[in-house]
């Protein structure tokens, strides 16, 4: 029963193996634990004498292998496959500890994904009755590619080291990046090629199409009327016949015809009836008549001969006469035989009356230099190479054979044939495939495929392209985990990490406190590119080597904080610059709200300016007669004392309009103090009120007129008063202070160029320069 119970775990194995397209190997090469301690300290046998433990670790591996996980999950199952191998006696190693002499294998039955997740973890102790102490972990992430070579890898802990090695491997019959790729070499009806190292179907001699299940017809065979099942065959379709199967076949029982198309039986020049079996020419064809007798034609395949005289019978075939009447022509001699005579010929003459000259080599009856002899039949020819029949007429046809190979196409010559190849062949029977990798064309050291009128680049790992001449860049794949820098190498990338990981695609972490860098018992906490010391309640500081009594408080605080130097210099920079920035943004503010204040004091001082000049220019354009002839007031209805000028008849002097001297009432002018200054040796008196009361003059009156003479006249006569344009003086009588004077409440109707729109307003006076008056400012 033993043999049956191998042959069915021979079978199952067999049956795996097939449906696995690749195969991940590992290989234990060595296990190392001197101190016999599991990576905290504690003794794997947890027996320990004079601070040594008692006994080595004797570890049992768990292999798991998965699919490729940024962080790797310990607990989760093994996509890929698991394996728990025996325990490892070091000091009692044997050639049958799987692992280390054979490898450990995990075949997959899909495509090889280029990345893996892979936990060795050893054990001492039996792991089905959970027992075990965990003695070290090695978590690896990778990419990998499908190679025959080993792939090395260290772990080393505080008291362990583990060196190991792996591979990917593709099944017999699989091949690609990724064991993708099936072929398997077969010659039956399925198929008929072999794999290349790419696996790629390479089809046998004879045969073509994608699976190779195509055979190459005899070369010329026709394509439609022709087919075959092995190479180089030619078989016909119905109706057709001949080597190529280009000849059509006739009606059968046709005897005197051809075809253009199967059964046909087109009958040949004096043939007739169905079968084309009627001779309907026998005279020309068969010419039966003998001895110069005339053939005629009866129908039906008869005929009739007319002898000639001596001659009788069907065919004219009997002679009448005898040798009396010298029947033999040409020097023949007649011997008499009975009833008839025959004739003996001369040499060079042959028939029943030697009436026919035979040709001789005198003659040159041989054609294409054919050599001739004189023998007693007549002549005879010896042809060259290439020529046949009896004079060398004929040419002999060497492409009867097909000499021609690879579909080469054959012209028959002198003395041989010449074959017109097809592209990619040469040769005299176009037997030589040219060598299209002549001159290496593959780049990169690419090794070049000879095809068919072609050539494919075999690439060394790390180019692709049809010439091998395009770098493979890994790093667009992104390869590197966890912020790394890919940069891109010959058929290979490096990753440059980020602070706190390592390993060839930066997925490895990087753990700080394998070191124990912690001293007077503080606990490690690992940190991404660092480490945090938890120290017990004595002692301080980044590492817990600072005693708290020792120590001053601001080196307690300091070590408290944990603040490495990048955050110090950050913290300093950020507390001088913020400062320093809001006050250069107060400063700034401060500046722009002093130019806006500047600008609106210039503005207002340039208005209340010009609002002077424009009062002055009114008032003198509306007493100038020769300035403006049509103006038009809008006039200040202030009260008695109009534009801070009064009449010589009210008040003694100007001064009298002023608080002091003037009692105000509401009707009055000014509702406040008047004030003066001195401008240009003249007093000028600041108007203080609180409302304009203003109304347009829109008639031309003669009041305007004469007031505007009288300005001209005052002008005149007051050359001080020449560099004041703009200046204007009007009467002060009552009724100007007044609103009943027309001549300011109304405009005229008639327009007249240079009419301008002017306001009557307190300016200021030269008491005996001119009389009394109204200044205005043209708007």
């Amino acid at each position: 029963m033993s043999w049956i119970r191998f042959s069915l775990v021979g079978l199952v194995l067999v049956l795996q193996q097939a449906d696995s397209s690749g195969i991940f190997e590992l290989r234990l090469k060595s296990f190392d634990n001197d101190a016999g301690k599991e990576d905290f300290g504690k003794c794997c046998t947890g027996k320990m004498k004079n601070s040594e433990c008692i006994g080595t670790c004797q570890p049992q591996f768990r292999i798991c292998l998965k699919e490729y996980q940024v962080v790797v999950d310990l607990k989760g199952p093994c996509t890929f496959g698991e394996v728990i191998t025996p325990v490892y006696l070091a000091n009692q190693r044997t050639e049958s500890q799987d692992g280390f002499d054979s490898p450990i294998r995990f075949p997959f039955p899909f495509t090889w994904p280029g990345t893996f997740s892979l936990i060795v973890q050893a054990y001492h102790g039996n792991l089905t009755t959970h027992n075990e102490v965990l003695v070290t972990t090695l978590i690896r992430q990778r990419y990998l590619q499908v190679s025959d070579e080993w792939t090395e890898d260290n772990h080393t802990s505080k008291y362990s080291t583990l060196r190991i090695e792996y591979r990917v491997t593709c099944e017999p019959y699989y091949y690609g990046k990724g064991c993708e790729t099936v072929c398997r070499p077969r010659d039956d009806s399925f198929g008929h090629f072999t794999c290349s190292p790419t696996g790629e179907r390479v089809c046998l001699s004879g045969w073509t199409g994608d699976y190779c299940t195509t055979p190459r017809c005899l070369p010329g065979c026709d394509e439609q009327h022709g087919h075959c099942s092995k190479p180089n065959e030619c078989r016909c379709q119905s109706g057709w016949e001949g080597p190529l199967c280009n000849q059509c076949q006739r009606y059968p029982g046709c005897m005197h015809g051809t075809c253009v198309k199967p059964w046909d039986c087109l009958c040949d020049e004096g043939w007739g009836g169905l079968f084309c079996n009627q001779d309907l020419n026998f005279c020309t064809n068969h010419k039966p008549c003998r001895n110069g007798g005339t053939c005629f034609n009866t129908g039906q395949g008869s005929y009739t001969c007319s002898c000639a005289p001596g001659f009788t019978g069907t065919a004219c075939e009997i002679a009448i006469y005898d040798c009396q009447n010298s029947p033999c022509l040409n020097d023949g001699t007649c011997t008499k035989n009975g009833t008839y005579h025959t004739c003996v010929c001369p040499k060079g003459f042959h028939g029943p009356h030697c009436e026919t000259s035979v040709q001789t080599c005198s003659d040159n009856p041989c054609h294409n230099g054919g050599t001739c002899t004189e023998t007693e039949m007549g002549h005879k020819c010896e042809c060259l190479p290439g020529y046949s029949g009896q004079d060398c007429e004929l040419q002999v046809n060497d492409c009867i054979s097909n000499p021609c190979m690879n579909d080469g196409s054959c012209f028959d010559d002198i003395d041989g044939f010449k074959c017109i190849c097809l592209s990619g062949f040469s040769g005299k029977r176009c037997e030589t495939n040219i060598d299209d990798c002549l001159g290496n064309p593959c780049l990169n050291g690419g090794t070049c495929v000879d095809k068919v009128n072609e050539f494919r680049c075999q690439c060394v790992p790390g180019f692709v392209g049809p010439l091998c001449q395009t770098r493979v860049d890994y790093c667009l794949a992104k390869p590197c985990a966890n912020g790394g820098t890919c940069i891109k190498l010959t058929n290979d990338y490096k990753c440059k990490c980020a602070p706190g990981f390592a390993g060839k695609d930066c997925s490895e972490q990087i753990d700080e406190c394998q070191s124990r860098p912690c001293q007077n018992g503080g606990s490690c906490v690992n940190r991404v590119h660092g480490f945090e010391c938890q120290c017990t309640t004595n002692f301080m500081g980044r590492t817990c080597d600072e005693s708290v009594t020792s120590a001053a408080p601001s080196a307690r605080v300091s070590s408290d904080s944990n603040l490495t130097t990048e955050h110090v210099v950050v913290i300093a920079t950020i507390s001088t610059f913020v400062p320093l920035l809001v006050l250069i943004a107060v400063g700034v503010i401060i500046c722009l709200k002093q130019r806006r204040k500047r600008e609106k004091a210039r503005a207002d001082e340039e208005a209340r300016l010009q609002n002077e000049q424009n009062t002055a220019h009114s008032s003198f354009s509306k007493r100038g007669s020769n300035i403006v002839t049509d103006t038009h007031i809008i006039k200040n209805s202030w009260g008695k004392c109009t534009n801070n000028v009064v009449s010589a008849s009210n008040l003694p002097s100007p001064d009298d309009c002023s608080v002091s001297n003037v009692s105000v009432s509401e009707s009055d002018c000014f509702s406040k103090p008047l004030h003066h200054q001195i401008i240009d040796g003249r007093p000028v008196y600041t108007l203080q009120r609180s409302r304009s009361q203003k109304q347009l003059n829109t008639e031309h009156g003669p009041r305007t007129a004469a007031a505007s003479v009288l300005l001209a006249a005052k002008l005149q006569h007051e050359p001080e008063y020449e560099h004041i344009k703009r200046m204007s003086v009007m009467s002060n009588s009552s009724a100007v202070c007044g609103v009943s004077d027309p001549s300011l409440l109304k405009r005229s109707v008639e327009k007249e160029p240079n009419v301008g729109v002017y306001v009557i307003g307190e300016h200021f006076h030269r008491a005996g320069a001119i009389s009394p008056g109204l200044f205005a400012t043209e708007v």
